[in-house]
């Protein structure tokens, strides 16, 4: 007997539906699957690179990032940026710098291209300086003295730095130098590096760019340095306490004001800060990291701005003079800044220190009575009003130059490398010969951000450059022997 159409009907559709039924859910369940991964994929990421400071590194790094169009944002702990690169015009009415000042190597360096369309004024500082023993200058016989004994303390320096084993400046100085020694020390020491040369590298020293050639801004580096960070997404008042980077791919920034996910950090913040342990990392920093820190802790260098009246130093601007001393208690003076009536003092090194440890009135007493032993009671007459910076009190910075300590010549090349290939280190102290300079500090950032931007596959690794092959020299022709060599012997296997 045939069975019921009806019947059949229904066993088909009991074949096919279920079959049916069990695609679709597999495919809405596969949908339902990626959805909530592409969101977490699209949300993961706050940002593709977070860069932890505003200085001049944090805002080049910054800047090259934008220039790749990729997303990033710069955390700052301060109320401002620049770093150590600021310009105070409210203290006396003109733009006078409380940190940089110097440009040096304009014609190569890289912030001296963006003053023009920023607006801004740069000239040439004059060449040379004067030196003042006792109450007058020294003649040209005593310059070229001088001159020729700092000559020979570099070229003592430079020996040492070359040598197998790392050992301080001072102890590389010849022992020739005379009654100039105090007044190199102080001029190759605090002046330069924020230290005495009993507490800088050799070697550190002597791989130092050449910094014959500078130039000012008239309107002060500090307003440069601000006006190239217009427009970047700056918060401000944020300190980071805290760089996580377990979780593969990623790294977590954490601030009093939120948490920050990126796939990469540019930490730009001092050397100081950071041994001091003000971020922590987690996990911590490898041993040789913390080590290369502790020997590029900042020194120590603050400046007594002095307003005066008449021109007790002379009438040339940006006037650089030195004391010829005997003892680490002098400082260095640049008077007529930009044409106007301020001279700023710089104070330095350990004393620098101690001194900048009594506070701003200390500093300007000692100031006032230095400039009057060197130019006369009448000079105390023609001060107006004074201001002295502390940075070694600046809880966001906490000194002033990376010079390395002896031993400290591995430091810059191990900041150099990255960790995990999700944290690079950027700033004054990250560069083997322009360390100390705003020009060295913007170069680590964008160097920096290019790396972790090859890294991370956001622009393209720089391709080796082709190697043209050597042309093989044309070799005379032999003349082959008539009793030993056939005629097609050039052709011979």
């Amino acid at each position: 007997m045939v069975a019921p159409a009806k019947n059949t009907n229904l066993r088909i559709a009991d074949v096919v539906m279920p079959l049916l039924t069990r695609r679709s859910l597999l495919a809405g369940a596969a949908a339902a699957m990626a959805a909530p991964s592409l969101a977490l994929a699209q949300k993961s990421y706050d940002v593709d690179i977070v860069v932890i400071g505003a200085g001049v590194a944090g805002i080049a790094a910054a800047r090259r990032i934008l220039a790749a169009k990729r997303n990033v944002v710069l955390l700052e702990a301060a109320d401002r940026v620049g770093g150590r690169c600021i310009t105070d015009i409210q203290t006396f009415g003109v733009p006078i710098d409380r940190g940089a000042h110097w440009l040096y190597s304009p014609s190569s360096n890289p912030l001296a291209r963006f003053a023009g369309p920023a607006g801004l004024d740069l000239y040439h500082a004059p060449p040379g300086q004067k030196i003042r023993i006792g109450q007058r200058y020294a003649r040209e016989g005593e310059l070229e003295d001088f001159l020729a004994n700092l000559v020979r303390a570099r070229r003592g320096i430079a020996d040492a730095g070359r040598g197998r084993g790392d050992v301080s400046c001072g102890k590389a100085l010849p022992k020739v130098l005379g009654d100039w020694r105090d007044t190199i020390e102080f001029v190759l020491g605090p002046f330069t590096c924020s230290k005495d040369l009993a507490d800088v590298s050799a070697t550190d020293f002597s791989r130092m760019a050449p910094r014959n050639s500078a130039s000012f801004c008239r309107q002060g580096l500090g307003t440069l340095v601000a006006r190239l960070a217009d427009q970047l997404p700056v918060r401000l008042s944020t300190p980071v306490t805290r760089i996580e980077t377990w979780r593969r791919g990623r790294v977590t920034v954490e601030t009093p004001k939120g948490n920050i996910v990126a796939r990469a950090a540019i930490v730009t913040a001092s050397t100081s800060v950071l041994a001091e342990g003000k971020i922590n990392f987690d996990p911590n920093l490898p041993r040789r990291y913390t080590d290369a820190l502790d020997h590029l802790r900042l020194g120590s260098y603050d400046r007594v701005a002095l307003e005066m009246t008449g021109t007790p130093f002379g009438p040339q601007s940006d006037d650089l003079i030195f004391q010829k001393s005997d003892s680490i208690r002098t400082a260095g003076v640049l008077a007529n800044v930009s044409g106007n009536q301020i001279c700023m003092v710089d104070i330095a090194g350990k004393f620098g220190r101690e001194l900048a440890a009594q506070g701003e009135r200390a500093m300007a007493d000692f100031v006032v009575e230095w400039l009057t032993g060197l130019y006369g009671a009448d000079l105390r007459q023609s001060v107006k009003r004074a201001y002295a910076t502390r940075w070694n009190e600046e809880p966001f910075v906490l000194g002033a130059i990376s010079a390395a300590s002896p031993g400290g010549q591995f430091a810059r090349s191990v900041l150099m490398d990255p960790i995990r290939n999700r944290i690079w280190f950027a700033g004054e102290a990250v560069d083997e010969t322009r360390w100390g300079t705003v020009g060295g500090a913007w170069q680590s950032g964008e160097r920096a951000a290019e790396a972790a931007m090859r890294q991370l596959g956001f622009i393209a690794a720089p391709r080796e450059p082709a190697v043209a092959p050597r042309r093989r020299r044309r070799q005379p022709r032999r003349q082959p022997s008539r009793q030993t060599q056939p005629s097609f012997w050039p052709f011979r296997n």
